[in-house]
This record gives structure tokens, C-alpha cells and sequence, in this order.
């Protein structure tokens, strides 16, 4: 093997070891992120009171704040549970493939639901902030949805592939 071809198969690897290692970062990020949000939906009841020392509003509306909190919190622990399920393909070096099609679908509709709840939010009282997170997770929602439809061409192309000998 030539020095040119040692160069360039080591630098693949290097290439590859690097998106394996940033890939299983994120998975950790994101298990971190669901057994935290787990901690933190649970805990409102009492965290809503504390914050209602510094924040009124909160306290003025406790129960709609809580209830619709703990909402958010059920449906970002959904949503983040598809995208665990999606790295759990990525993992395995298996990314196309139909579950993760209806993943990217429910994706989509959890965060057009934690747009409506916000909404629902900013009736009990508004904030500026909530409109960002409004916007967010409507981008959200549209990309999730762009993306399945993109996933699930690349997972018929890859079924005719996997057809052909």
C-alpha cells in the first residue's frame, strides 16, 4: 500500500472515530436530558413554589402553572424519547429505516403540541419568551416533519438498493 493510501485510509478512520465519538456524546446529552426532565416535571409542584418567591406570576397562577408545566414537560419527555430512538439507529450505523420515519412524524407533532400548550400558556399570562419558544417549536415541528418525508425516500431508496444484487 502506498503512503498516499495509508494517509487517506487513516485519516477515514480518524473521521470516523470522530462522528462515533460526537454521536455517542449526544446520546449521553440526551439521556441526561430525558432522566433530568423526568426529575424536573416531577419536582413543579415544589419548584413552582420556590420560583413564585421571585417570579408573581407563578404564584398568582399556581395550579394553571403547574398544570400546564407538567403538560410540557410529559410531551418534551416524548419527544425527546423519539430522538433517543433515532440515535439508537445511528449507534448501530442504521439510520434509514421506517421507525425512524414515524419517529421524525411524532417528533413533529409533539412539538406543534408544545407550541399549542405554550400558547395555551401565554393566555394564563405572557411573556416574550414564550413567543420564542412558540417559534422554536414550530420550526421544529415543520423540520421533523420535512425530514421524515426525507428519510422515508432514503429508506425506499435504500430497500430497492438492498434489492439489487
Amino acid at each position: 500500500m502506498s503512503e498516499v493510501a495509508k494517509s487517506v485510509k487513516s485519516t477515514a478512520e480518524e473521521l470516523a472515530q470522530k462522528k462515533l465519538a460526537l454521536t455517542k456524546w449526544t446520546k449521553y446529552l440526551l439521556d441526561f436530558m430525558f432522566y433530568s426532565g423526568i426529575l424536573v416535571t416531577l419536582s413543579l409542584p415544589f419548584s413552582v413554589k420556590w420560583i413564585g418567591q421571585f417570579y408573581e406570576p407563578a404564584v398568582e397562577h399556581y395550579e394553571e402553572t403547574v398544570i400546564i408545566y407538567f403538560v410540557l414537560g410529559i410531551a418534551a419527555l416524548v419527544l425527546i424519547r423519539e430522538l433517543r430512538r433515532i440515535f439508537k439507529t445511528v449507534l448501530k450505523q442504521d439510520c434509514f429505516v421506517m421507525e425512524n420515519v414515524v419517529s421524525l412524524n411524532k417528533m413533529g407533532n409533539w412539538s406543534f403540541f408544545i407550541a399549542l400548550m405554550s400558547v395555551v400558556r401565554n393566555i394564563v399570562y405572557l411573556t416574550k419568551a414564550m413567543l420564542v419558544v412558540i417559534l422554536v417549536f414550530v420550526i421544529a415541528g415543520l423540520f421533523s416533519k420535512v425530514l421524515a418525508l426525507v428519510f422515508e425516500e432514503a429508506v425506499r431508496y435504500k430497500e430497492e438498493n438492498d434489492l439489487t444484487i
